[in-house]
């Protein structure tokens, strides 16, 4: 079984993950550039395959009516991404200790992005979320 670690800059947030782990997904809408400065680059994992060391210094943020972002209370660290409805976690692929060995995989809310870079790789893209 893959078992992968990871946490926020200061280390008041661990995780570990267990079992493989989604490709990573860009998503280029404009509340992910707003919360990173970018873009975010996140994999998944389900959520009973996650165990969180310091969760009470994770706060959330209600970004939608459908999801919320968690980060780190005290570095301020964006962590996880998480829709109500699915029984997943979105992870940001930096946050994990590498080696990773995670692959990238496709680029979703293209139409939204920022006029400040290009995608450059021949990833697949969507303009809104991926059906």
């Amino acid at each position: 079984m893959e078992v992968h670690e990871g946490g926020c800059l200061c280390g008041a947030v661990r995780f570990k993950t267990h079992g493989k782990l989604r490709e990573i997904i860009f998503c280029h809408c404009s509340q992910c550039r707003k919360q990173t400065g970018l873009y975010y680059a996140a994999t998944n994992v389900l959520n009973n395959d996650i165990d969180v060391e310091g969760a009470d210094n994770v706060t959330w943020y209600r970004s939608s009516p459908e999801a919320q972002r968690g980060f780190c209370r005290h570095c301020g660290s964006a962590l996880f991404w998480k829709a109500d409805t699915l029984d997943y976690t979105s992870i940001l692929a930096g946050t994990f200790e590498t080696p990773t060995r995670l692959e990238p995989g496709y680029h979703i809310y293209c139409a939204d992005k920022g006029d400040y870079y290009d995608i450059v790789d021949e990833l697949p893209r969507f303009d809104q979320g991926r059906a």
